[in-house]
């Protein structure tokens, strides 16, 4: 009669095993750190493991600059702004990567998107070509405030610079000043972009003066629709937020939603006159 040897492992044994297979784990998680370190800045470190947060089809040959990975809309809340739109004509005033403009063309009729940068509408259009919806898209390289007189359409999405990563250390935005209260600064485009309530001025070279138009996104905005989604900093100044509804003439219903992912607060939304009652 043949018998039968049951060899069980010893815990040694088994210590070794598991040593191995742990050991396995770090040597692929080095591997990717170190694509990692090949392809992204450490200013935008963080940002690169959350990038299927970013865009959910990212290993299908998403591109982004260095800012676009920090100021793109993640895409979760990309799609409730879409939701939120209708479904008519939006134009996206600044479209960075095309975030937004991607998940508003699978959603409305057309969209519009612009930015004053031409690398960022190059990359934009690949983005939306791996999504397949560059053809419900037209891209504008272009500054949206000498745009904004000849732009028609049914809901305008305002998503203006931020300043980078460093707007996390201010404790609130202002939307009336350059300087936010804790003393800090922006400085470059984001002076430009984030002043919603900045003066714009005109110099008329013919006569030899300038003459100050108080010109605000909102505003400019307002001339091609009342019907306004305005994606901010998680520290903006709410009540001033309202305040953009309230001056306005007829007074807009204003709704203000906080956007979470995964649990964390990204930005705040403002939904303007039809937006506001998606």
């Amino acid at each position: 009669m043949e018998k039968k040897m049951m060899i069980s492992e010893s815990p040694r044994t088994s210590r070794r095993i598991k040593k191995r297979k742990l050991a396995n784990v770090c040597v692929e998680s080095y591997k990717e750190r170190k694509s990692r370190e090949e392809r992204v800045s450490p200013l935008v470190e963080k940002y690169w493991f959350q990038r299927y947060h970013l865009f959910s089809r990212y290993d299908e040959g998403i591109k982004m600059d260095e800012e676009g990975w920090y100021s793109v809309t993640p895409e979760e809340i990309a799609i409730r702004h879409a939701q939120r739109s209708g479904n008519g004509i939006v134009i996206d005033c600044f479209a960075g990567v095309g975030g937004n403009a991607i998940q508003f063309a699978r959603m409305c009729y057309s969209v519009v998107a612009i930015d004053i940068d031409p690398q960022k509408i190059e990359f934009a259009i690949n983005n939306a070509k791996i999504y397949g919806v560059e053809d419900y898209i037209d891209f504008i390289v272009g500054d949206f405030f000498k745009l904004a007189p000849s732009l028609k359409g049914d809901m305008v999405f305002l998503a203006p610079p931020w300043g980078g990563p460093s707007y996390k250390s201010i404790e609130k935005f202002t939307l009336d000043s350059l300087e936010p209260r804790d003393g800090s600064v922006l400085e470059g485009e984001a002076k430009v972009w984030f002043h919603l309530l900045a003066a714009v001025y005109l110099h008329d070279q013919k006569k030899g003066k300038k003459t100050a138009f108080l010109f605000t996104i909102f505003q400019v905005a307002q001339a091609i629709t009342t019907n306004i989604i305005m994606f901010l900093p998680r520290n903006v100044d709410l009540q001033q937020v309202e305040e953009l509804s309230w001056l306005s003439s007829p007074p807009l219903e204003v709704e203000i939603e906080e956007n979470y992912v995964l649990h964390n607060v990204k930005g705040v939304t403002a939904y303007f006159s039809g937006a506001a009652c998606g």
